[in-house]
């Protein structure tokens, strides 16, 4: 019997950025599938996460959510171990394969069509279409993704910005690579996966950040680099005592 999937974007964090579509998606699905990293942050704490997800559910669903809670696989972060990108992407691959084995179980033992929440948009740096792909290949599934409001929409509006110059480009990739995209001469970058924010040789160029947007501990900086990042590294501990994660993003561009 084919079983259905839905794969939600949710927005960056605000239950009011949550389209009309993506409501109706979340009441038309029996139960939800969360991942639950509390085994994987601090020993003993819950994830707070997962937490937000079911709030959200509170906000929008009519009757009560139905949430599975799945702990989720580890995942290899060493540097001697993910040093290269070949590297790097084995250790997602590998984590992304544990975790549809993880979602295989699930879903024998629960009935009925599954939503899949996914912060921002499924479409930006987000595993959840890829994991979902590979469940289909073992699992009679039909799928569809809801699109969702990305914190890359959101920076732009918070810092009151187009995120380009006129008929210019806009570059987005991750932490790991926003180095190399400005050696190859890259100058107006959208970076999102952040662990730290760190921009060797860049002082003069600017940038607008935001943590956690969408969220009650919300935090922005903006300014030339070399004079922001201590403020940026603030309130990056500010949120993760606060919320107890931290999701930023931060637009850079070469000051001409």
């Amino acid at each position: 019997m084919t079983r259905r999937i839905r794969i939600i974007g949710v927005g960056p964090g605000d239950p009011e950025m949550v389209t009309l579509e993506a409501v109706a998606a979340m009441r038309s699905v029996d139960f939800f599938l969360v991942t639950d990293k509390s085994g994987t942050v601090k020993q003993g704490m819950p994830d707070p996460l997962v937490h937000a997800r079911e709030r959200l559910l509170d906000r929008h669903l009519d009757r009560p959510a139905v949430v599975v809670r799945i702990e989720d696989a580890p995942r290899e972060r060493r540097a001697e171990f993910t040093g290269s990108d070949e590297d790097y992407r084995a250790a997602v691959r590998a984590w992304h394969d544990a975790r549809v084995e993880k979602y295989v179980d699930a879903l024998a033992q629960h009935e009925g069509d599954a939503g899949f929440l996914v912060w921002g948009d499924p479409g930006f740096y987000d595993s959840t279409i890829r994991v979902v792909d590979s469940l289909a290949e073992r699992l009679d599934l039909e799928v569809d993704v809801v699109p969702g409001i990305s914190s890359v929409q959101l920076l732009a509006a918070r810092h009151r910005v187009v995120l380009h110059d006129v008929a210019r480009p806009l570059h987005v990739t991750t932490a790991r690579a926003v180095m190399e995209a400005v050696e190859s001469g890259q100058d107006n970058l959208v970076v999102m996966l952040n662990r730290v924010v760190d921009l060797p040789g860049l002082d003069d160029w600017r940038i607008w950040w935001g943590g956690n947007l969408g969220t009650a501990h919300e935090e922005l900086v903006a300014g030339r680099v070399g004079d922001v990042l201590g403020e940026i590294d603030a309130a990056r501990d500010r949120l993760r005592a606060a919320a107890g994660w931290v999701m930023d993003i931060y637009l850079l561009r070469r000051v001409s």
